[in-house]
């Protein structure tokens, strides 16, 4: 097994750390609710097109585990099919396409799907760069991630291993790269992933979805074991 990086804790004490999280928290709030008031009627179009795509009621709904192994309920654009586990990854199940819905499938390559955490990050739930929440049962990466710390910042729209990998990356690279983050958390470094983060968006760069992603799952944990 990879290893993994811990967390300096002194530096919840310091006055600049505590500063930087006062002015993190202060960026999302004004930004995730400028996003929403800007950006209301286009979400309004997407619900409308994601509701007769699907025929089923446009947000999806699933409990992701937030700060401090805190969970919560986290919003989504629907892009699976009604008859789609709901509590599972999509990178847990081996023929996902045949639930992922045809205007699913352009909403999570545009990443368009995640634009709802807007109200996850307006809540104090999430932040607009952090380790991107994980589902309860990814229960692989949540003990790494408890055992390393990146599970005590607030889970992010973006993070540091969107923006080096992606879908390409294994469990371990994820929650090596989170336990990074976690460790450094700085202006410059949210800055870097936020601007790196548009790029990655605008190309669709390193996005695995389906059963193509699933073999490249089931290979990863093969070659680790």
């Amino acid at each position: 097994m990879q290893k993994v990086l811990s967390i300096n804790t002194y530096r919840a004490y310091t006055f600049s750390y505590r500063a930087f999280l006062a002015f993190k928290r202060i960026f999302d709030i004004v930004f995730s609710l400028a996003a929403l008031v800007m950006l209301l009627p286009f979400l309004l179009l997407i619900s409308i097109a994601v509701a007769i795509d699907t025929k089923a009621f446009p947000i999806f709904v699933q409990t992701r585990m937030g700060r401090n192994n805190k969970p919560f309920k986290i919003l989504k654009f629907r892009t699976m099919l009604k008859s789609a586990p709901a509590e599972v990854a999509t990178r847990e199940l081996k023929e996902s396409d045949k639930y992922i819905s045809k205007f699913g499938s352009f909403l999570r390559r545009s990443s368009i799907d995640e634009l709802p955490q807007l109200v996850n990050i307006l809540l104090g739930q999430m932040s607009f760069v952090g380790p991107r929440p994980v589902v309860l049962s990814e229960t692989d990466l949540l003990e790494i991630r408890t055992r390393n710390g990146a599970c005590s910042v607030r889970p992010g729209l973006t993070g540091i291993a969107q923006t080096s990998g992606r879908d390409k990356l294994s469990i371990y690279e994820k929650a090596r790269m989170d336990a990074f983050y976690a460790n450094n958390l700085s202006l410059s470094l949210d800055m870097r992933i936020l601007i790196a983060s548009v790029g990655y968006v605008l190309s669709s760069k390193d996005i695995q979805e389906g059963s193509a992603a699933w073999e490249e799952k089931k290979y990863k944990k093969e070659r680790t074991a």
